[in-house]
Protein backbone atom coordinates (compact mmCIF):
# COMPACT_ATOMS: atom_id res chain seq x y z
CA UNK A 1 0.00 0.00 0.00
CA UNK A 2 3.07 2.31 -0.07
CA UNK A 3 2.16 3.78 -3.44
CA UNK A 4 -1.49 4.16 -2.46
CA UNK A 5 -0.34 6.17 0.57
CA UNK A 6 1.81 8.27 -1.79
CA UNK A 7 -1.27 8.86 -3.90
CA UNK A 8 -3.24 9.98 -0.84
CA UNK A 9 -0.61 12.72 -0.33
CA UNK A 10 -2.19 14.41 -3.35
CA UNK A 11 -5.40 14.71 -1.30
CA UNK A 12 -3.59 16.84 1.31
CA UNK A 13 -4.43 20.21 -0.33
CA UNK A 14 -8.11 19.22 -0.19
CA UNK A 15 -8.27 17.89 3.38
CA UNK A 16 -10.98 20.39 4.38
CA UNK A 17 -13.19 19.31 1.51
CA UNK A 18 -12.35 15.67 2.24
CA UNK A 19 -13.43 16.10 5.88
CA UNK A 20 -16.79 17.51 4.79
CA UNK A 21 -17.20 14.60 2.36
CA UNK A 22 -16.57 12.08 5.18
CA UNK A 23 -19.16 13.81 7.38
CA UNK A 24 -21.70 13.62 4.53
CA UNK A 25 -20.89 9.94 3.94
CA UNK A 26 -21.37 9.14 7.64
CA UNK A 27 -24.66 11.05 7.78
CA UNK A 28 -26.00 9.40 4.62
CA UNK A 29 -24.95 5.97 5.92
CA UNK A 30 -26.51 6.72 9.30
CA UNK A 31 -29.86 7.17 7.60
CA UNK A 32 -29.58 3.63 6.26
CA UNK A 33 -28.91 2.34 9.79
CA UNK A 34 -32.19 3.79 11.07
CA UNK A 35 -34.38 1.72 8.74
CA UNK A 36 -33.96 -1.67 10.55
CA UNK A 37 -34.95 0.10 13.80
CA UNK A 38 -38.17 1.23 12.09
CA UNK A 39 -38.89 -2.43 11.24
CA UNK A 40 -38.29 -3.43 14.87
CA UNK A 41 -40.71 -0.78 16.18
CA UNK A 42 -43.31 -1.74 13.54
CA UNK A 43 -43.30 -5.37 14.69
CA UNK A 44 -42.89 -4.92 18.46
CA UNK A 45 -44.99 -1.74 19.01
CA UNK A 46 -47.30 -1.00 16.09
CA UNK A 47 -48.35 -4.56 15.19
CA UNK A 48 -48.03 -6.19 18.62
CA UNK A 49 -49.28 -3.29 20.79
CA UNK A 50 -51.42 -1.47 18.17
CA UNK A 51 -49.64 1.81 18.97
CA UNK A 52 -51.03 4.43 16.49
CA UNK A 53 -48.78 7.22 17.81
CA UNK A 54 -45.74 5.12 16.98
CA UNK A 55 -47.18 4.42 13.52
CA UNK A 56 -47.59 8.15 12.88
CA UNK A 57 -44.07 8.82 14.16
CA UNK A 58 -42.61 6.08 11.91
CA UNK A 59 -44.46 7.41 8.86
CA UNK A 60 -43.14 10.94 9.37
CA UNK A 61 -39.61 9.73 10.22
CA UNK A 62 -39.36 7.70 6.98
CA UNK A 63 -39.97 10.85 4.91
CA UNK A 64 -37.57 12.90 7.05
CA UNK A 65 -34.84 10.23 6.99
CA UNK A 66 -34.95 9.83 3.20
CA UNK A 67 -34.88 13.62 2.69
CA UNK A 68 -31.95 13.78 5.11
CA UNK A 69 -30.24 10.90 3.29
CA UNK A 70 -30.78 12.46 -0.16
CA UNK A 71 -29.28 15.80 0.93
CA UNK A 72 -26.10 14.22 2.30
CA UNK A 73 -25.86 11.69 -0.55
CA UNK A 74 -25.74 14.56 -3.07
CA UNK A 75 -22.96 16.34 -1.20
CA UNK A 76 -20.91 13.17 -0.59
CA UNK A 77 -20.98 12.38 -4.31
CA UNK A 78 -20.17 15.95 -5.35
CA UNK A 79 -17.36 16.53 -2.84
CA UNK A 80 -15.61 13.19 -3.37
CA UNK A 81 -15.89 13.57 -7.14
CA UNK A 82 -14.43 17.08 -6.88
CA UNK A 83 -11.47 15.80 -4.85
CA UNK A 84 -10.92 12.85 -7.19
CA UNK A 85 -11.01 15.01 -10.30
CA UNK A 86 -8.63 17.57 -8.76
CA UNK A 87 -6.19 14.79 -7.81
CA UNK A 88 -6.38 13.36 -11.33
CA UNK A 89 -5.63 16.82 -12.76
CA UNK A 90 -2.72 17.27 -10.34
CA UNK A 91 -1.21 13.83 -11.01
CA UNK A 92 -1.58 14.25 -14.78
CA UNK A 93 0.18 17.62 -14.51
CA UNK A 94 2.99 16.10 -12.43
CA UNK A 95 3.35 13.30 -14.98
CA UNK A 96 3.47 15.75 -17.88
CA UNK A 97 6.10 17.85 -16.10
CA UNK A 98 8.12 14.67 -15.47
CA UNK A 99 8.06 13.75 -19.17
CA UNK A 100 9.07 17.29 -20.10
CA UNK A 101 12.12 16.95 -17.82
CA UNK A 102 13.09 13.44 -18.88
CA UNK A 103 16.27 13.20 -20.98
CA UNK A 104 16.23 12.32 -24.67
CA UNK A 105 17.61 8.88 -23.75
CA UNK A 106 14.21 8.00 -22.22
CA UNK A 107 12.32 8.83 -25.41
CA UNK A 108 14.87 6.89 -27.47
CA UNK A 109 13.84 3.73 -25.59
CA UNK A 110 10.09 4.26 -25.19
CA UNK A 111 7.40 4.63 -27.84
CA UNK A 112 5.27 7.76 -27.95
CA UNK A 113 2.10 5.70 -27.49
CA UNK A 114 3.48 4.11 -24.34
CA UNK A 115 4.20 7.54 -22.88
CA UNK A 116 0.69 8.70 -23.83
CA UNK A 117 -0.77 5.63 -22.11
CA UNK A 118 0.62 6.78 -18.76
CA UNK A 119 -1.20 10.10 -19.07
CA UNK A 120 -4.48 8.59 -20.28
CA UNK A 121 -5.07 4.96 -19.26
CA UNK A 122 -2.99 4.88 -16.06
CA UNK A 123 -4.00 8.30 -14.73
CA UNK A 124 -7.60 7.42 -15.65
CA UNK A 125 -7.35 4.42 -13.30
CA UNK A 126 -6.59 6.84 -10.45
CA UNK A 127 -9.97 8.46 -11.05
CA UNK A 128 -11.63 5.10 -10.50
CA UNK A 129 -9.52 4.43 -7.40
CA UNK A 130 -10.23 7.80 -5.80
CA UNK A 131 -13.75 8.69 -6.92
CA UNK A 132 -16.01 5.67 -7.36
CA UNK A 133 -14.08 3.29 -5.11
CA UNK A 134 -13.40 5.85 -2.39
CA UNK A 135 -17.08 6.83 -2.10
CA UNK A 136 -18.14 3.19 -1.92
CA UNK A 137 -15.36 2.26 0.48
CA UNK A 138 -16.28 4.92 3.03
CA UNK A 139 -20.03 4.45 2.54
CA UNK A 140 -19.90 0.69 2.96
CA UNK A 141 -17.34 1.02 5.75
CA UNK A 142 -19.64 3.38 7.67
CA UNK A 143 -22.61 1.03 7.18
CA UNK A 144 -20.45 -1.94 8.24
CA UNK A 145 -19.24 -0.29 11.46
CA UNK A 146 -22.68 1.12 12.25
CA UNK A 147 -24.38 -2.25 11.66
CA UNK A 148 -21.91 -4.03 13.96
CA UNK A 149 -22.49 -1.40 16.67
CA UNK A 150 -26.28 -1.80 16.45
CA UNK A 151 -25.96 -5.59 16.43
CA UNK A 152 -23.90 -5.48 19.64
CA UNK A 153 -26.58 -3.26 21.17
CA UNK A 154 -29.34 -5.74 20.25
CA UNK A 155 -27.51 -9.00 21.20
CA UNK A 156 -23.75 -9.13 21.84
CA UNK A 157 -23.58 -12.95 21.94
CA UNK A 158 -25.26 -13.31 18.56
CA UNK A 159 -22.94 -10.60 17.16
CA UNK A 160 -19.78 -12.41 18.29
CA UNK A 161 -21.11 -15.59 16.68
CA UNK A 162 -21.66 -13.67 13.45
CA UNK A 163 -18.15 -12.24 13.38
CA UNK A 164 -16.52 -15.70 13.37
CA UNK A 165 -16.45 -15.54 9.57
CA UNK A 166 -14.53 -12.21 9.45
CA UNK A 167 -10.99 -13.75 9.50
CA UNK A 168 -12.03 -16.11 6.69
CA UNK A 169 -13.24 -13.15 4.60
CA UNK A 170 -9.98 -11.26 5.22
CA UNK A 171 -7.95 -14.32 4.19
CA UNK A 172 -9.94 -14.72 0.95
CA UNK A 173 -9.55 -11.04 0.07
CA UNK A 174 -5.81 -11.17 0.66
CA UNK A 175 -5.29 -14.24 -1.54
CA UNK A 176 -7.45 -12.93 -4.37
CA UNK A 177 -6.10 -9.40 -4.04
CA UNK A 178 -2.53 -10.35 -4.96
CA UNK A 179 -3.67 -12.19 -8.07
CA UNK A 180 -6.06 -9.40 -9.12
CA UNK A 181 -3.29 -6.81 -8.82
CA UNK A 182 -0.98 -8.99 -10.93
CA UNK A 183 -3.55 -9.29 -13.71
CA UNK A 184 -4.25 -5.56 -13.40
CA UNK A 185 -0.59 -4.85 -14.19
CA UNK A 186 -0.84 -6.98 -17.33
CA UNK A 187 -4.02 -5.10 -18.38
CA UNK A 188 -2.30 -1.70 -18.08
CA UNK A 189 0.69 -2.97 -20.06
CA UNK A 190 -1.57 -4.28 -22.82
CA UNK A 191 -3.47 -0.99 -22.92
CA UNK A 192 -0.11 0.77 -23.33
CA UNK A 193 0.73 -1.59 -26.22
CA UNK A 194 -2.58 -0.79 -27.93
CA UNK A 195 -2.04 2.97 -27.48
CA UNK A 196 1.49 2.65 -28.90
CA UNK A 197 0.26 0.69 -31.92
CA UNK A 198 -2.54 3.22 -32.54
CA UNK A 199 -0.16 6.18 -32.36
CA UNK A 200 2.39 4.49 -34.60
CA UNK A 201 -0.14 3.33 -37.19
CA UNK A 202 -2.14 6.57 -37.39
CA UNK A 203 0.93 8.83 -37.47
CA UNK A 204 2.35 6.68 -40.31
CA UNK A 205 -0.94 6.44 -42.23
CA UNK A 206 0.65 7.75 -45.47
CA UNK A 207 3.19 4.91 -45.40
CA UNK A 208 0.47 2.38 -44.55
CA UNK A 209 -1.69 3.45 -47.49
CA UNK A 210 1.19 3.80 -49.94
CA UNK A 211 2.22 0.17 -49.32
CA UNK A 212 -1.43 -1.02 -49.13
CA UNK A 213 -0.85 -2.39 -45.63
CA UNK A 214 -4.26 -1.59 -44.12
CA UNK A 215 -5.04 -5.30 -43.65
CA UNK A 216 -1.64 -5.90 -42.09
CA UNK A 217 -2.20 -3.07 -39.59
CA UNK A 218 -5.70 -4.35 -38.81
CA UNK A 219 -4.26 -7.81 -38.08
CA UNK A 220 -1.62 -6.27 -35.80
CA UNK A 221 -4.32 -4.39 -33.93
CA UNK A 222 -6.48 -7.52 -33.64
CA UNK A 223 -3.60 -9.40 -32.00
CA UNK A 224 -2.97 -6.65 -29.41
CA UNK A 225 -6.70 -6.19 -28.82
CA UNK A 226 -7.13 -9.93 -28.23
CA UNK A 227 -4.22 -10.01 -25.77
CA UNK A 228 -5.83 -7.14 -23.87
CA UNK A 229 -9.16 -9.03 -23.89
CA UNK A 230 -7.52 -12.15 -22.43
CA UNK A 231 -5.77 -10.14 -19.71
CA UNK A 232 -9.03 -8.39 -18.84
CA UNK A 233 -10.95 -11.68 -18.66
CA UNK A 234 -8.31 -13.14 -16.32
CA UNK A 235 -8.94 -10.17 -14.05
CA UNK A 236 -12.73 -10.51 -14.38
CA UNK A 237 -12.51 -14.24 -13.57
CA UNK A 238 -10.67 -13.56 -10.32
CA UNK A 239 -12.90 -10.62 -9.36
CA UNK A 240 -16.03 -12.64 -10.13
CA UNK A 241 -14.74 -15.55 -8.05
CA UNK A 242 -13.93 -13.32 -5.07
CA UNK A 243 -17.49 -12.01 -4.69
CA UNK A 244 -19.31 -15.39 -4.45
CA UNK A 245 -16.61 -16.66 -2.08
CA UNK A 246 -17.29 -13.75 0.26
CA UNK A 247 -21.06 -14.15 -0.23
CA UNK A 248 -20.84 -17.83 0.77
CA UNK A 249 -18.99 -16.93 3.96
CA UNK A 250 -21.63 -14.25 4.64
CA UNK A 251 -24.37 -16.88 4.09
CA UNK A 252 -22.73 -19.05 6.75
CA UNK A 253 -22.92 -16.10 9.16
CA UNK A 254 -26.60 -15.49 8.32
CA UNK A 255 -27.36 -19.19 8.88
CA UNK A 256 -25.84 -18.98 12.35
CA UNK A 257 -27.94 -15.88 13.08
CA UNK A 258 -31.16 -17.49 11.90
CA UNK A 259 -30.65 -20.61 14.01
CA UNK A 260 -29.32 -19.04 17.20
CA UNK A 261 -31.61 -15.98 16.96
CA UNK A 262 -34.64 -18.19 16.35
CA UNK A 263 -33.66 -20.24 19.39
CA UNK A 264 -33.54 -17.06 21.55
CA UNK A 265 -36.96 -15.85 20.27
CA UNK A 266 -38.56 -19.25 20.94
CA UNK A 267 -37.18 -19.19 24.48
CA UNK A 268 -38.27 -15.58 25.13
CA UNK A 269 -34.72 -14.18 25.35
CA UNK A 270 -35.19 -11.91 22.33
CA UNK A 271 -38.25 -10.26 20.75
CA UNK A 272 -39.33 -11.07 17.21
CA UNK A 273 -38.86 -7.44 16.17
CA UNK A 274 -35.35 -7.39 17.59
CA UNK A 275 -34.46 -10.56 15.65
CA UNK A 276 -35.83 -9.12 12.40
CA UNK A 277 -33.89 -5.89 13.04
CA UNK A 278 -30.78 -7.94 13.85
CA UNK A 279 -31.21 -9.94 10.63
CA UNK A 280 -31.63 -6.68 8.70
CA UNK A 281 -28.43 -5.34 10.23
CA UNK A 282 -26.75 -8.66 9.41
CA UNK A 283 -27.83 -8.25 5.79
CA UNK A 284 -26.53 -4.70 6.01
CA UNK A 285 -23.33 -6.27 7.31
CA UNK A 286 -23.19 -8.87 4.54
CA UNK A 287 -23.83 -6.41 1.72
CA UNK A 288 -21.00 -4.03 2.70
CA UNK A 289 -18.62 -6.97 3.08
CA UNK A 290 -19.62 -8.22 -0.38
CA UNK A 291 -19.31 -4.74 -1.90
CA UNK A 292 -16.05 -4.04 -0.08
CA UNK A 293 -14.61 -7.24 -1.56
CA UNK A 294 -15.63 -5.97 -5.01
CA UNK A 295 -14.10 -2.55 -4.25
CA UNK A 296 -10.95 -4.28 -3.01
CA UNK A 297 -10.65 -6.10 -6.33
CA UNK A 298 -11.07 -2.87 -8.28
CA UNK A 299 -8.56 -1.10 -6.05
CA UNK A 300 -6.01 -3.83 -6.66
CA UNK A 301 -6.49 -3.38 -10.40
CA UNK A 302 -6.11 0.39 -10.03
CA UNK A 303 -3.03 -0.13 -7.88
CA UNK A 304 -1.30 -1.73 -10.87
CA UNK A 305 -1.74 1.56 -12.75
CA UNK A 306 -0.69 3.60 -9.70
CA UNK A 307 2.47 1.49 -9.38
CA UNK A 308 3.29 2.19 -13.03
CA UNK A 309 2.81 5.93 -12.51
CA UNK A 310 5.11 6.11 -9.49
CA UNK A 311 7.68 3.95 -11.25
CA UNK A 312 7.91 6.67 -13.90
CA UNK A 313 7.89 9.50 -11.35
CA UNK A 314 10.81 7.80 -9.57
CA UNK A 315 12.94 7.52 -12.72
CA UNK A 316 16.18 9.52 -12.47
CA UNK A 317 16.47 12.67 -14.54
CA UNK A 318 19.98 12.01 -15.82
CA UNK A 319 20.34 15.39 -17.55
CA UNK A 320 19.51 17.95 -14.87
CA UNK A 321 20.93 20.96 -13.08
CA UNK A 322 23.58 20.58 -10.42
CA UNK A 323 22.62 22.04 -7.04
CA UNK A 324 25.12 24.87 -7.58
CA UNK A 325 24.52 25.32 -11.32
CA UNK A 326 24.65 28.91 -12.57
CA UNK A 327 22.78 30.60 -15.39
CA UNK A 328 24.91 30.76 -18.51
CA UNK A 329 25.69 34.45 -19.23
CA UNK A 330 24.91 35.83 -22.67
CA UNK A 331 27.34 33.89 -24.83
CA UNK A 332 29.88 35.20 -27.29
CA UNK A 333 29.91 31.88 -29.11
CA UNK A 334 33.24 30.11 -28.55
CA UNK A 335 32.84 26.34 -28.22
CA UNK A 336 35.47 23.89 -26.99
CA UNK A 337 35.11 20.11 -27.21
CA UNK A 338 37.75 18.40 -25.04
CA UNK A 339 38.47 14.66 -25.40
CA UNK A 340 34.77 13.79 -25.60
CA UNK A 341 33.69 10.16 -25.57
CA UNK A 342 30.01 9.27 -25.61
CA UNK A 343 27.93 6.08 -25.57
CA UNK A 344 24.16 5.75 -25.92
CA UNK A 345 23.97 2.29 -24.39
CA UNK A 346 27.01 2.25 -22.11
CA UNK A 347 28.63 -0.45 -24.26
CA UNK A 348 29.38 0.89 -27.73
CA UNK A 349 30.93 4.32 -28.16
CA UNK A 350 29.25 6.65 -30.65
CA UNK A 351 32.13 9.14 -30.22
CA UNK A 352 35.71 8.48 -29.11
CA UNK A 353 38.15 11.10 -27.91
CA UNK A 354 36.78 13.95 -30.05
CA UNK A 355 38.40 17.37 -29.61
CA UNK A 356 38.09 20.67 -31.48
CA UNK A 357 37.74 24.40 -30.85
CA UNK A 358 35.40 26.88 -32.49
CA UNK A 359 35.77 30.65 -32.42
CA UNK A 360 32.78 33.00 -32.14
CA UNK A 361 30.96 33.53 -35.42
CA UNK A 362 32.59 30.63 -37.25
CA UNK A 363 30.68 28.23 -39.47
CA UNK A 364 31.66 24.64 -38.69
CA UNK A 365 30.54 21.67 -40.81
CA UNK A 366 30.40 17.98 -39.98
CA UNK A 367 30.40 15.46 -42.82
CA UNK A 368 30.79 11.72 -43.04
CA UNK A 369 28.90 8.49 -43.64
CA UNK A 370 25.60 7.72 -41.88
CA UNK A 371 26.06 6.60 -38.29
CA UNK A 372 29.51 8.15 -38.04
CA UNK A 373 28.55 10.40 -35.08
CA UNK A 374 27.72 13.74 -36.72
CA UNK A 375 24.25 14.11 -35.14
CA UNK A 376 25.63 12.88 -31.82
CA UNK A 377 27.92 15.90 -31.61
CA UNK A 378 24.95 18.14 -32.45
CA UNK A 379 22.94 16.50 -29.66
CA UNK A 380 25.68 16.98 -27.07
CA UNK A 381 26.10 20.75 -27.62
CA UNK A 382 22.55 21.63 -26.34
CA UNK A 383 23.05 18.90 -23.72
CA UNK A 384 20.29 16.58 -24.87
CA UNK A 385 22.72 13.98 -23.53
CA UNK A 386 25.67 14.28 -21.14
CA UNK A 387 29.12 13.27 -22.35
CA UNK A 388 30.44 9.96 -21.03
CA UNK A 389 33.99 11.31 -20.79
CA UNK A 390 35.61 14.68 -21.43
CA UNK A 391 33.86 18.05 -21.51
CA UNK A 392 32.12 20.55 -23.77
CA UNK A 393 32.53 24.21 -22.90
CA UNK A 394 30.85 27.38 -24.17
CA UNK A 395 32.80 30.56 -23.48
CA UNK A 396 34.83 28.50 -21.01
CA UNK A 397 31.77 27.25 -19.07
CA UNK A 398 31.38 23.49 -18.77
CA UNK A 399 27.84 22.64 -19.91
CA UNK A 400 27.29 20.56 -16.77
CA UNK A 401 27.98 23.58 -14.56
CA UNK A 402 25.24 25.79 -16.03
CA UNK A 403 21.46 25.42 -15.94
CA UNK A 404 19.95 23.51 -18.85
CA UNK A 405 17.37 26.22 -19.59
CA UNK A 406 19.92 29.05 -19.76
CA UNK A 407 22.04 26.93 -22.13
CA UNK A 408 19.27 25.94 -24.53
CA UNK A 409 17.76 29.45 -24.56
CA UNK A 410 20.93 30.56 -26.39
CA UNK A 411 21.03 27.74 -28.95
CA UNK A 412 18.86 27.55 -32.05
CA UNK A 413 18.23 24.28 -33.89
CA UNK A 414 16.88 23.73 -37.39
CA UNK A 415 16.38 19.97 -37.79
CA UNK A 416 16.10 17.90 -40.98
CA UNK A 417 12.44 17.08 -40.26
CA UNK A 418 10.61 20.17 -39.06
CA UNK A 419 7.92 19.52 -36.45
CA UNK A 420 5.10 22.04 -36.39
CA UNK A 421 2.16 22.26 -34.02
CA UNK A 422 -1.54 22.03 -34.86
CA UNK A 423 -2.11 25.75 -34.48
CA UNK A 424 -1.73 28.89 -36.56
CA UNK A 425 1.30 29.85 -38.61
CA UNK A 426 1.73 32.88 -36.34
CA UNK A 427 1.85 30.77 -33.17
CA UNK A 428 4.19 28.22 -34.72
CA UNK A 429 6.78 30.88 -35.50
CA UNK A 430 6.19 32.64 -32.17
CA UNK A 431 7.21 29.37 -30.46
CA UNK A 432 10.77 30.63 -30.92
CA UNK A 433 10.07 33.52 -28.51
CA UNK A 434 6.69 33.50 -26.80
CA UNK A 435 6.68 37.22 -25.98
CA UNK A 436 7.33 38.30 -29.59
CA UNK A 437 4.89 40.75 -31.16
CA UNK A 438 3.06 40.03 -34.41
CA UNK A 439 5.36 42.51 -36.16
CA UNK A 440 8.45 40.65 -34.92
CA UNK A 441 7.00 37.33 -36.09
CA UNK A 442 6.32 38.75 -39.55
CA UNK A 443 9.82 40.27 -39.70
CA UNK A 444 11.33 36.85 -38.90
CA UNK A 445 9.18 35.23 -41.61
CA UNK A 446 10.38 37.78 -44.15
CA UNK A 447 14.01 37.12 -43.20
CA UNK A 448 13.36 33.39 -43.72
CA UNK A 449 11.82 33.94 -47.20
CA UNK A 450 8.52 32.66 -45.79
CA UNK A 451 6.33 35.77 -45.78
CA UNK A 452 5.11 35.43 -49.39
CA UNK A 453 3.86 31.84 -49.20
CA UNK A 454 2.33 32.51 -45.77
CA UNK A 455 0.28 35.42 -47.10
CA UNK A 456 -0.91 33.18 -49.96
CA UNK A 457 -2.43 30.73 -47.43
CA UNK A 458 -6.25 30.94 -46.97
CA UNK A 459 -6.04 32.98 -43.75
CA UNK A 460 -2.45 34.17 -43.96
CA UNK A 461 -0.64 34.09 -40.63
CA UNK A 462 -3.82 32.93 -38.89
CA UNK A 463 -4.12 29.78 -41.02
CA UNK A 464 -4.42 26.57 -39.02
CA UNK A 465 -1.74 24.36 -40.53
CA UNK A 466 -2.99 20.96 -39.33
CA UNK A 467 -1.21 18.19 -37.50
CA UNK A 468 2.59 18.45 -37.85
CA UNK A 469 2.09 20.87 -40.76
CA UNK A 470 1.62 18.06 -43.29
CA UNK A 471 -0.51 20.26 -45.53
CA UNK A 472 2.60 22.40 -46.22
CA UNK A 473 5.48 21.46 -48.50
CA UNK A 474 8.84 20.43 -47.06
CA UNK A 475 10.42 23.72 -48.12
CA UNK A 476 7.61 25.74 -46.54
CA UNK A 477 7.88 23.86 -43.25
CA UNK A 478 11.65 24.33 -43.26
CA UNK A 479 11.37 28.09 -43.85
CA UNK A 480 8.93 28.31 -40.92
CA UNK A 481 11.50 26.51 -38.77
CA UNK A 482 14.15 29.00 -39.86
CA UNK A 483 11.79 31.89 -39.04
CA UNK A 484 11.25 30.36 -35.61
CA UNK A 485 15.02 30.16 -35.07
CA UNK A 486 15.51 33.75 -36.30
CA UNK A 487 12.88 34.97 -33.86
CA UNK A 488 14.73 33.24 -31.02
CA UNK A 489 17.89 35.07 -32.13
CA UNK A 490 20.40 32.57 -30.67
CA UNK A 491 24.15 33.13 -30.71
CA UNK A 492 24.82 29.43 -31.41
CA UNK A 493 23.05 27.68 -34.28
CA UNK A 494 22.78 23.98 -35.16
CA UNK A 495 21.58 22.96 -38.63
CA UNK A 496 21.01 19.21 -38.79
CA UNK A 497 20.91 18.36 -42.52
CA UNK A 498 18.34 21.15 -42.87
CA UNK A 499 18.11 20.93 -46.69
CA UNK A 500 18.79 17.26 -47.39
CA UNK A 501 15.12 16.32 -47.87
CA UNK A 502 14.31 19.19 -50.24
CA UNK A 503 14.17 19.43 -54.00
CA UNK A 504 16.71 21.65 -55.79
CA UNK A 505 14.42 24.69 -56.10
CA UNK A 506 13.30 24.53 -52.45
CA UNK A 507 16.88 23.95 -51.35
CA UNK A 508 18.04 27.19 -52.99
CA UNK A 509 15.31 29.22 -51.27
CA UNK A 510 15.92 27.58 -47.88
CA UNK A 511 19.71 27.81 -48.22
CA UNK A 512 19.46 31.54 -48.88
CA UNK A 513 17.44 31.90 -45.67
CA UNK A 514 19.97 29.79 -43.78
CA UNK A 515 22.86 31.92 -45.06
CA UNK A 516 21.12 34.99 -43.63
CA UNK A 517 20.41 33.17 -40.37
CA UNK A 518 24.08 32.17 -39.85
CA UNK A 519 25.48 35.69 -40.22
CA UNK A 520 27.26 36.70 -36.99
CA UNK A 521 26.46 33.42 -35.22
CA UNK A 522 28.54 30.38 -34.33
CA UNK A 523 27.03 27.74 -36.59
CA UNK A 524 27.31 23.97 -36.66
CA UNK A 525 26.12 22.44 -39.93
CA UNK A 526 25.61 18.72 -40.41
CA UNK A 527 25.81 18.38 -44.16
CA UNK A 528 24.68 15.72 -46.56
CA UNK A 529 25.07 17.87 -49.65
CA UNK A 530 28.62 19.20 -49.72
CA UNK A 531 27.58 22.16 -51.88
CA UNK A 532 26.03 23.76 -48.79
CA UNK A 533 29.31 23.89 -46.84
CA UNK A 534 31.92 25.07 -49.36
CA UNK A 535 32.14 28.38 -47.45
CA UNK A 536 32.57 26.76 -44.01
CA UNK A 537 35.43 28.10 -41.89
CA UNK A 538 36.28 24.53 -40.96
CA UNK A 539 34.99 21.12 -41.99
CA UNK A 540 35.36 18.07 -39.73
CA UNK A 541 35.11 14.66 -41.36
CA UNK A 542 33.67 12.16 -38.87
CA UNK A 543 34.12 8.43 -39.34
CA UNK A 544 33.39 5.70 -36.78
CA UNK A 545 33.03 8.23 -33.98
CA UNK A 546 36.36 9.97 -34.59
CA UNK A 547 37.57 13.05 -36.45
CA UNK A 548 39.62 11.65 -39.28
CA UNK A 549 40.15 14.91 -41.26
CA UNK A 550 39.65 18.63 -40.73
CA UNK A 551 40.24 21.79 -42.74
CA UNK A 552 38.59 24.10 -45.26
CA UNK A 553 36.92 22.78 -48.40
CA UNK A 554 40.00 23.59 -50.46
CA UNK A 555 42.43 22.07 -47.94
CA UNK A 556 40.46 18.81 -47.71
CA UNK A 557 40.26 18.45 -51.50
CA UNK A 558 44.02 18.87 -51.72
CA UNK A 559 44.44 16.26 -48.96
CA UNK A 560 42.79 13.65 -51.19
CA UNK A 561 41.25 11.66 -48.32
CA UNK A 562 37.73 10.78 -47.18
CA UNK A 563 36.29 14.24 -47.92
CA UNK A 564 37.80 14.31 -51.39
CA UNK A 565 36.27 10.90 -52.06
CA UNK A 566 32.82 12.08 -50.87
CA UNK A 567 33.14 15.15 -53.11
CA UNK A 568 34.06 13.08 -56.15
CA UNK A 569 31.10 10.74 -55.56
CA UNK A 570 28.61 13.63 -55.38
CA UNK A 571 29.99 15.70 -58.26
CA UNK A 572 31.43 13.07 -60.60
CA UNK A 573 28.33 13.15 -62.81
CA UNK A 574 28.36 16.92 -63.16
Amino acid sequence: MKNYKRLLIYIKPYLGTFGLAIICIICASGANLYLPWIIKDMIDKVLAERDMAMLNFISVSIVVVFAFRGFFYYWQSYLVSYIGQRVVVDVREVMFKKFQRMPMAYFDKHQTGETMSYLTNDVGAIQSALVDNLIEMFTEGAILIGSIAMMFYLDWKLTLLTLITVPLVAWAMRIFGKKIKSTGTVIQEKLADITSLLQESISSIRVVKSFVRESYEIDRFKVENELNFKATMDNVRLTSLLTPTVEFLAAVAVTLIVWFGGYEVVNGIMSAGALVAFLTYAVNLANPVKRLSRIYGRLQKAMAAIDRIFTVLDLPETVNDKPNAIDLPKVVGSVTVENVTFSYDGIHNALENVSFEVKPGQMIAFVGPSGAGKSTIANLIPRFYDVTEGAIKIDGNDLRDVTVNSLREQIGIVPQETLLFSTTVMENIRYGRLDATDEEVIAAAKSANADKFIRDLPEGYQTQIGERGLNLSGGQRQRMAIARAMLKNPQILILDEATSALDTESEKIVQAALDDLMVGRTSFVIAHRLSTIFAADKIFVIDKGRICESGTHKELLELGGVYSNLYNIQFSSL
